[in-house]
């Protein structure tokens, strides 16, 4: 957790800018490049996405994110997991399609 500290802090002295999510709400600096057409947080259809013991499993193919080519099956645990303040899904890949750098998951109620 530090080291995400030092890094978003890093970003904002240099100044990397974090773009909005579809609904208004901003990515972490340290999760996002780009903008909202080309930058690597996307949200991603709930369908994708299967809560499983400590964490998330993440199956894309192709089209349910802007940077997947092929398909991918990530698991996302859940004390790296951050909270989206809309509701959905939303994956960061940096520096590419295999590389997951932030997920984004709604409060569940369990």
């Amino acid at each position: 957790m530090r080291s995400l500290l030092i890094l978003a802090v890093i970003a904002v002295a240099f100044g990397v800018q974090a773009h909005d999510a579809p609904t208004g709400w901003r990515y972490d600096p340290y999760c996002c490049n780009g903008d909202g057409m080309t930058g690597d947080c996307q949200m991603i259809p709930s369908r994708t996405v299967k809560v499983v013991e400590g964490g998330f499993l993440i199956t894309l193919e192709p089209g349910d994110h802007r940077e997947i080519t092929r398909n991918h099956v990530f698991m996302m645990p859940q004390r790296k997991t951050m909270r989206s303040p809309d509701g959905a899904f939303h994956l960061c890949l940096f520096p590419n399609e295999d590389t997951p750098r932030c997920f984004y998951a709604p409060d569940m109620d369990f």
